[in-house]
């Protein structure tokens, strides 16, 4: 096991990393909040309510802003298959799928 590791550290490179990088801080950080705060404001259009995004105490339970005064937390439609994920969020959750003609929103609040 530990030698598997040692094999595939081996094979991490300088492309490798700003490949992950770009897409973690590019993709999913900055596009990821631009996304979050288009759905808050457009689900709170339609149900003719207020939205703000998280603070950083709410951030740390899960939630990602609130409608209303309801908080939510909103994630990637790819989170559903990642099975793996220990985390424990007890708020209702938005799903959100990237279209190339807009965002299509999941969601029951």
């Amino acid at each position: 096991m530990v030698e598997l590791l040692k094999g595939s550290i081996a094979k991490i490179n300088k492309e490798m990393i700003e490949k992950w990088v770009k897409d973690l801080v590019v993709t999913k950080t900055f596009l990821g909040l631009k996304f979050q705060e288009a759905i808050l404001k457009r689900i709170a259009e339609v149900m003719k309510t207020t939205y703000r995004l998280a603070t950083p105490e709410e951030e740390s339970k899960g939630v990602d802003g609130l409608i209303g005064n309801k908080p939510v937390s909103i994630k990637s439609i790819t989170y559903k298959t990642k099975n793996s994920l220990n985390e424990k969020i007890n708020v209702p959750i938005i799903f959100y799928d990237k279209k190339k003609d807009g965002i299509l929103i999941e969601f029951t609040l």
